[in-house]
């Protein structure tokens, strides 16, 4: 099975749908896959039941499926999790389209931009994790613990779901010399992974090594001062997620002022907290450097905070 994929994928593009027969999306997959083979004739489509090949499906950690593996030169060069029809057609027919040989003078120029990128990513965040999933969804066991491990020290981290992209998931593993995920960065550099983690919170260091969270009242004080106007709000100034939230918003944009907002609905201990630091148990709450004005009842019961410019002059 394995040298028929070879031989296939040094011929054209390969795109191989690792499936299983109980599974209603992978059978809606599989009929999005029989009409792009008909738009696509020089790229080939296989189809593997994942319990039936167990070797195979460990090999290219297939967790869950559908789970779609492109295949260029006998090499893996992009994989898609789940039944995304829009986003498979998109990746085939960016891979078809793609040459697929470059020169050496080309191939080296890719490695510099996406070693750039990585160095990027990594300094993204003081603490950043390279993990599977989310922290809020972690998609593997290893992943959830070393979340859990984390957050039990309070330790501030960001995080990089590895398999939203690809290139970083397979880059990363020769940017790093370390084969494996989750990984733990520190200040642009590799700590490790679960196993080293779990060496550091037993020897005590984890918490000398990786930053701490601030306490909530310091956060909240930063945050509130992020900006002269901050709106904590339901959703953001592209789209409001309630009501009331709407409401100020479109006061707000009446006056010309610049304003920035913060989402209380991506972090559960901000809106929370926010509720005890300001005494105002309910959302939007408005804050002019760092003071709350209040909510949408005050902002619309003065309405001269809105008409004589009050708010403007604030």
């Amino acid at each position: 099975m394995y040298t028929y994929v070879q031989e296939i994928s040094e011929r054209s593009l390969l795109v191989i749908h690792f499936w299983a027969p109980w599974s209603p999306q992978c059978t809606q997959m599989n009929d999005v896959m029989a009409e792009l083979a008909k738009e696509h004739p020089q790229v080939s489509f296989v189809k593997l039941e994942a319990e039936a090949v167990p070797e195979v499906s460990e090999k290219y950690e297939i967790s869950s499926v559908p789970t779609f593996l492109f295949f260029k030169n006998s090499q893996k060069i992009d994989r898609l999790d789940g039944a995304h029809a829009p986003e498979l057609t998109k990746k085939v027919q960016r891979h078809a389209s793609s040459s697929a040989s470059f020169p050496p003078s080309a191939k080296e120029h890719l490695k510099e931009d996406l070693n750039l990128r990585l160095k990027k990513l990594t300094h993204a965040a003081p603490c950043m994790l390279f993990m599977k999933g989310t922290p809020q969804e972690p998609r593997c066991g290893f992943s959830r613990q070393m979340v859990e491990i984390l957050h039990k020290h309070n330790i501030q981290f960001s995080s990089f779901d590895i398999f939203s992209d690809e290139e970083v998931r397979q880059g990363l593993k020769t940017y790093s010399n370390w084969p494996t995920y989750p990984q733990l960065y520190v200040s642009g550099e590799l700590i490790g992974g679960l196993d080293i983690i779990k060496e550091l919170e037993a020897s005590q260091e984890l918490e000398t090594v990786c930053p701490k969270a601030p306490k909530l009242e310091e956060r909240l004080k930063v945050l509130t001062n992020k900006a002269s106007v901050m709106l904590f709000m339901k959703g953001n100034k592209q789209e409001a997620k309630c009501g009331f939230s709407r409401q100020i918003l479109e006061i707000l944009n009446t006056t010309g002022v610049e304003y920035e907002t913060f989402d209380i609905l991506e972090d559960e201990e901000v809106r929370q907290g926010l509720k005890t630091y300001s005494n105002w148990p309910t959302y939007p709450q408005l804050y002019v450097k760092g003071e709350l004005v209040g909510g949408l009842d005050i902002v619309k019961v003065n309405r001269n905070l809105k008409e004589n410019g009050e708010l403007l002059e604030k």
